[in-house]
């Protein structure tokens, strides 16, 4: 195969490329080069398409579209916009070195094998569109892509067109950061509109250019991201079906089960991989009844597909707040019209739950963590529930909160019960909060320390945005008995633990109780702080209390991700990282569906997956999410 180089990559670049079974090293108008398909090794890669066909092609990109860019407004309502064209050609690129056997781009560096097809990708219309969502903090986006693909033989003269047009959807998920601005997977969102966009083109391209001794293959397509199930059509025995189609359900929040009113989508990728259009193609769900019934279609009109032309269409339903928890399936067919092979049907395996738990099933303390200890892991757990100052409103579930934490980071999270104290209501002193951070956790710091802090209670305010915890004997009215977030970061930093993290359930009100001190955000995150700060409420308000299940409603949902419910990659660990993840979801989604009040967490400073403290453990709850799974 002919392949232009760079000469700018290093060995160890050239050596990574040559080590994958091919890869593709071009630049075209200084888009391409080591550090771009490097990077893209990383992310999902377009699927294997059949074996190499024999042409040599010249593949040329309307500047419209290698240099597309799409606007969009972020979390914050501020205009953006995106690069969509750079890393679709890439991988169009990337793609057709994989499925012919030379490859040049136009206002690239010359070709060593003359060309005997061009093909001319012509952007027709683009757009990038985010829909207000009143469930979750993630954000439904589509890409929609129209191109025009034209094929010419040696002389110009022109072989055929095809339209390639698609919709790629995906929710895009707010940084965990304090103004939860920027989408931290927008670059995947592109990616996957990318992969999409190269299967389709080289399905067409297959089509139109199989020569004898070459035909075209079935086309698998790629694995959308963040699914929570998926099936793929595998060749029927005898006649292989010239459609194909994969069959996906999208996991709304995240955590791989439905609840009781999640929304539930089911997407279908078609693409006509034959020679012939298709007519009358249309997709049917059957399945568990209770499930199907909640679908206000069963069936959807697909129409004509064209060969090589893809199309995807969704199934959508919302389940109601009250469903039984079961296994439930859903089985995709599609169909065609006349007597064209049709493909094999495709079956969707479910968990359905309802949308809470029982009160007393949380309260159920998880049974210990065989094998798991954590003895350099230490907890102060405080809960305030009434204070001395009657002023100062109460916090109904602070004081048990703070003890079944405690007894939840005994159990599962692998903490000593020598390593745990465990301070509530006029135990809560300011010389109580300083004894246990001044005297009892210097003497047991070492290299390896971990130190987590959990306060259920009030924090106020001042105008200057300086924050205050409130102990027992402390009042809003000012601030000569309260606890400076200041002193607390001084003395966390003063252990010089390996990683400490703080968690804060409850209130955050102005300093003042006559209601004409200046409104300022807290200040969570003082300068040169080292510490992770977990804020059940962002700005000031009230953290919310769920009379229900008799918790605050961050530390109800804290407690079912250290049960295991934050484990997403089901490695019986539930991790910083996830458990951060899980309560920005769970508790904005439960305040909006219960409350009809709107709860943010603030992560201060923002989490990223591959900072150090996203990785530690807090739990092991193999036993809890064995049981759950039956």
């Amino acid at each position: 195969m002919a392949i232009t180089r760079p000469s700018a990559c290093s060995p160890q670049q050239r050596t990574l490329r040559w080590a994958v079974p091919f890869c593709l090293l071009i630049v075209v108008n200084g888009f391409w080069g080591c550090q771009k398909i490097s990077s893209a090794l990383q992310r999902t890669q377009v699927p294997d398409m059949g074996p190499r066909l024999a042409n040599s092609v010249k593949l040329t990109f309307d500047p419209a579209f290698s240099k597309l860019t799409l606007p969009y407004i972020d979390g914050c309502n501020s205009p953006r916009e995106v690069n969509v064209g750079e890393d679709a050609t890439s991988i169009m690129i990337d793609a057709t070195a994989k499925n012919f056997t030379a490859v040049t781009v136009t206002g690239g560096i010359a070709a060593t094998v003359q060309p005997d097809t061009e093909i001319v990708i012509t952007l027709q219309r683009s757009n990038l569109k985010l829909f207000a969502d009143s469930v979750y903090d993630r954000v439904p986006a589509d890409i929609t892509l129209d191109t025009l693909v034209t094929f010419k033989d040696a002389t110009g003269k022109e072989l055929g067109q095809q339209t390639i047009a698609f919709t790629h959807n995906q929710r895009l998920i707010l940084e965990p950061q304090g103004r939860r601005c920027e989408f931290g997977n927008i670059g995947e969102f592109v990616h996957d509109a990318g992969i999409t966009l190269a299967t389709h083109f080289i399905g067409a391209a297959r089509t139109q250019l199989a020569r004898p001794g070459n035909p075209p293959s079935a086309v698998v397509l790629p694995s959308p991201a963040k699914l929570s199930s998926a099936a793929t059509t595998q060749p029927a025995k005898g006649t292989p079906s010239a459609l194909s189609f994969r069959a996906t359900v999208l996991d709304e929040n995240g955590n791989l089960v439905f609840e009781g009113g999640e929304r539930i989508r089911v997407r279908i990728d078609l693409v006509n991989g034959g020679e012939q259009e298709l007519q009358g193609v249309t997709a049917t769900l059957t399945g568990t009844a209770s499930l199907l019934a909640q679908f206000p279609t069963a069936t959807l009109t697909v129409g004509r597909l064209q060969p090589g032309q893809a199309r995807s269409i969704e199934f959508a339903a919302t389940l109601p707040q009250a469903v039984q928890q079961q296994k439930a399936e859903l089985h995709v067919a599609i169909s065609t019209a006349g007597t064209n092979a049709q493909p094999p049907s495709q079956t969707l395996t479910l968990s359905v739950q309802p949308t809470g738990i029982k009160s007393d099933d949380v309260d159920q303390i998880p049974a210990m963590a065989s094998g798991f200890r954590q003895p350099d892991t230490y907890l102060l757990s405080i809960g305030i529930g009434t204070y001395r100052d009657k002023r100062v409103t109460s916090r109904k579930f602070a004081p048990s909160d703070a003890e079944i934490v405690s007894r939840y980071l005994q159990s599962i999270g692998g903490i000593p019960a020598s390593n745990v104290r465990l301070l509530q209501d006029w135990k809560a002193l300011r010389p109580d909060i300083d004894e246990a951070l001044m005297d009892w956790l210097p003497s047991r710091m070492n290299k390896d320390a971990v130190v987590l802090v959990y306060f259920a209670g009030q924090a106020s305010v001042s105008s200057t945005g300086e924050t205050f915890l409130i102990p027992y004997e402390g009042t809003l009215a000012s601030t000569s008995r309260a606890y400076p977030l200041k002193d607390l970061e001084a003395a966390l930093a003063r252990l010089h633990a390996k990683q400490t993290l703080f968690l804060f359930d409850g209130i955050v009100s102005r300093v003042g109780l006559d209601g004409k001190t200046k409104a300022a955000l807290p200040q969570w995150n003082p300068p040169g702080s080292a510490t992770l700060h977990i804020i059940g409420v962002n700005g000031i308000g009230r953290g919310l209390e769920d009379d229900q299940h008799q918790h605050g409603l961050f530390t109800y949902y804290l407690l079912r991700a250290l049960r295991g419910e934050a484990d997403t990659n089901r490695d019986g660990d539930v991790t910083v990282g996830e458990t951060v993840s899980y309560l920005s979801q769970k508790v904005l989604w439960a305040s909006k569906a219960h409350m009809n009040q709107e709860q943010r967490l603030l992560i201060a400073p923002a989490l990223r997956a591959t900072d150090p403290l996203a990785a530690l453990i807090l739990a092991k709850p193999a036993a809890i999410r064995g049981a759950e799974a039956h």
